[in-house]
């Protein structure tokens, strides 16, 4: 009788399972079909994240850093991350994540002239609505003449970009071949269009020679981050100002802050977590108290509100600083 009880309980309860089950499945599909659009993110502290500014345009000081957006990460040797970060940030991801960084508070971003990602950004005003405020380098040549440069920056201003900056890429290059004059002419194309002009930067070098010439930058972008963490570069490998060092580092973080403090420009810092070696509390304070004005951080959509009680939190608590407040 036990035997016979327990296979009809057992029967039952696998009956009442499948059926749950299916339900279950059923309400997911009717979800799916009912959000065309996902359901609004919770709103975040508003309003909690500390602005500077660079010209009249109002920045948070945490901006969304582009990378991620763009499926480009420094991963080091971990292929993988590449193709995990595409599968993520779908372009539907993406739009949430720009939504959940602006109830956050952040209301700027950086990005490099991708099409695709582009595209979405114009998806997120024009359909979502949304407010986010671009700052965006092309990566067109920089060469004599700037033809394609001129064509690149006069399509990026049609775009609606509001902020345009000479790619650290580039000008890294050009001051290594003795051609620093030519990121000054860059500079010279986007102020015609009368919109903030600034200068990207890995290597320190571009900064000064920025400085030297009178290029006429409104603010820079330059790497920023302390070596106190475990996989950060060697001695040996950063003999030189020019030493070839990955894109993730700052080869001179002692220097490029003492250098800074002679700049009256803003400064945004990237890189800050040297591609998320340095956890974000510990790089938002080395950065902030070591003189940069801004900070790009590339977070997914999960990071972005813890990111920025961090950063508000840091923030707030910072008594002295190695140069004053420049944006």
């Amino acid at each position: 009788m036990s035997s016979h009880v327990n296979r009809r309980h057992f029967v039952k309860q696998t009956v009442l399972a499948s059926a749950g089950a299916a339900l279950a499945a059923t309400d997911r599909t009717a979800v799916a079909v009912t959000q065309a659009k996902p359901a609004a993110p919770a709103p975040g502290p508003q309003g909690a994240l500390p602005r500077g500014k660079i010209g009249t345009m109002e920045i948070s000081r945490i901006l969304l850093g582009g990378n991620l957006l763009t499926h480009f990460t420094h991963s080091r040797e971990l292929r993988y991350v590449y193709a995990l970060t595409r599968h993520y940030n779908t372009d539907e991801k993406i739009l949430e994540t720009l939504a959940v960084a602006e109830q956050n508070g952040i209301n700027t971003l950086v990005i490099h002239t991708v099409p695709a990602a582009l595209k979405v950004l114009q998806q997120h005003r024009k359909e979502r609505g949304g407010k986010m405020q671009w700052i965006i380098c092309t990566t067109a040549p920089i060469e004599p003449g700037l033809e394609k440069y001129r064509q690149s920056v006069q399509q990026m201003v049609d775009d609606g970009t509001d902020v345009i900056y000479v790619w650290g890429v580039q000008t890294d290059a050009l001051v290594k071949q003795g051609k620093a004059d030519l990121i000054g002419e860059a500079v010279q194309v986007i102020k015609t269009h009368n919109i903030p002009a600034g200068v990207g930067a890995h290597d320190l070098e571009v900064i000064k020679a920025s400085e030297k010439g009178k290029f006429g930058a409104d603010f820079y972008v330059k790497t920023f981050h302390h070596h106190n963490y475990r996989t950060s570069p060697k001695p040996e490998e950063i003999k030189t100002p020019h030493a070839e060092i990955p894109g993730y580092w700052c080869s001179h973080p002692q220097e490029t802050a003492e250098f800074m403090r002679t700049v009256e420009k803003p400064w945004i810092a990237f890189k800050v977590m040297a591609a998320g070696a340095i956890p974000p509390r510990n790089a938002f304070k080395y950065v902030f108290e070591n003189g940069a004005d801004f900070s790009l951080a590339g977070m997914f959509d999960f990071e972005i509100a813890e990111d920025v009680k961090i950063a508000t939190e840091v923030l707030a608590g910072i008594k002295q600083r190695a140069r004053p407040w420049r944006g």
